[in-house]
């Protein structure tokens, strides 16, 4: 920019001049150039300031046409703390059916799904190899169970040769003494020698010697053959035992019924060769059955035996008790056992889904909010809450607690009236503010 500079003869109308004299020297004057170099920075400051905020604005702004929203109102209310499960029906108890050493089967004595009693046979099965086994054992173990017996009556008649012995010596013993205090009498008055005496004195002291000699070893072998006779039972009774186990192996070769339920899983064809441990079946426990439920590891903390559920079934509610937990977490769930408190539903199948209520805690007045997909988004940090003229909404930092598939207990952040956005934030949630459309 220039600045013309006129001197105050210049207004004046002068007589026209010819020449050199018309024409005038005009004095240009500029601004200084570092005050144009800070208005120019000041001027860019201002200009990208504005650009940047608007542009951060319209970043963390959306437009979200209010449709397709779902908006609840927090309310003061009472919560029901619980948790919906999907539970399969399946026997109280389960027995199964192996067949322990293997074999053919020769004859089926019943068929699959019928009702059987303890000890009912099911089918009967032939092994010739075991069965000459069995037969080798019960010899050899008969063998054996005959040594010991000749041992421990060899034990028993030195036992009694040791007791006569020592009745005959105490015997004798006890006739040398009525001698010795006869010929004592009679040497007194001089009718026995002295040599006579003297020597009835050394039988007595003989006897009373070899008695005790005889006493000691009686009560030293009495203790050894004690301890060898119980070594000798025990030997007797594991041979015993091992024979009856033999004997059970054949009769294992008859399948039986180890409780009294349905039989199922039960197909064993006439003929068939089964390996030992096989597999033919299963008895389970008829009119007797039990929840199996799959429960969110998120509850895993929450869940503890003797909590109560509930069930519903052909209009009538039936109180369940959990019974057993499986910590071990598989694909997100762990498993948990439950019973019925009374008599359970009639005509119950195996395998059946039932949709019980697992009770986590005791109902309590709570602020709370409608239970939605918004939880999953935010992890329950934070949601969107709409304005007052319902044109908008801003996020908003909250704390979110128990919740059941109704309703969501809020600890912090929103307060009764709050109206909160519950849909999916999928698409806005790294948002903080939106723009409600009415379309």
């Amino acid at each position: 920019m220039a600045v013309i500079t006129l001197k105050p003869g210049d207004l004046r109308d002068p007589a026209p001049s010819a020449g050199a004299a018309m024409d005038r020297a005009i004095t240009t004057r500029r601004m200084p150039l570092r005050q144009r170099l800070i208005i120019g920075v000041v001027v860019v400051v201002l200009a990208g300031g504005g650009a940047a905020w608007l542009f951060a604005d319209s970043a963390n702004r959306q437009t979200v046409a209010a449709a397709n929203l779902s908006i609840a109102t927090v309310t003061r209310g009472t919560f029901d703390d619980f948790v919906p499960l999907r539970a399969r029906v399946t026997p109280l108890v389960t027995v199964y059916l192996d067949s322990v050493d293997g074999g053919r089967i020769d004859r089926v004595l019943v068929e699959d799904g019928a009702q059987v009693s303890p000890g009912q046979p099911l089918a009967v099965l032939s092994n010739a190899t075991l069965q000459l086994d069995v037969i080798a054992r019960e010899a050899d173990v008969s063998q054996q169970l005959n040594n010991l017996r000749s041992q421990e009556l060899e034990l028993q008649r030195s036992r009694l040769e040791n007791r006569r012995n020592l009745a005959e010596i105490e015997w004798q013993l006890r006739k040398a003494g009525r001698q010795l205090d006869r010929d004592s009498t009679l040497a007194a008055n001089g009718w026995v020698s002295g040599k006579a005496l003297k020597d009835s004195q050394d039988e007595a002291r003989y006897l009373a010697e070899r008695r005790t000699v005889t006493a000691e070893t009686m009560a030293t072998e009495q203790r050894l053959q004690a301890s060898q006779l119980a070594q000798l039972q025990q030997a007797a009774t594991g041979l015993t035992t091992n024979l009856r186990l033999a004997r059970a192996s054949l009769a294992a070769l008859t399948i039986r019924a180890p409780v009294a339920g349905q039989l199922s899983g039960f197909a064993p064809q006439v003929g068939q060769s089964l390996a030992r441990g096989e597999r033919l079946g299963q008895v389970d426990s008829a009119g007797r059955n039990k929840l199996v439920a799959d429960i969110d590891e998120f509850y895993l903390g929450r869940v503890a035996t003797g909590q109560r559920a509930m069930v519903e079934w052909a209009g009538k509610r039936y109180p369940l008790t959990i019974a057993k937990i499986y910590p071990q977490v598989k694909g997100g769930t762990f498993i948990a056992d439950m019973t019925f408190d009374g008599p359970e539903p009639a005509a119950l199948q195996r395998g059946q889904t039932l949709a019980p209520r697992l009770t986590l805690g005791d109902p309590a007045p709570a602020l709370m909010i409608a239970n939605g997909a918004f939880y999953q988004d935010s992890a329950g940090a934070f949601a969107f809450v709409v304005g007052t003229d319902g044109r908008s909404a801003k996020k908003r930092a909250v704390r979110l607690g128990r919740r059941n598939p109704d309703t969501i207990e809020i600890i912090g952040g929103l307060l009764p009236g709050d109206r909160v956005i519950t849909s999916s934030y999928a698409g806005f949630a790294d948002k903080t503010r939106l723009k409600l459309s009415g379309e």
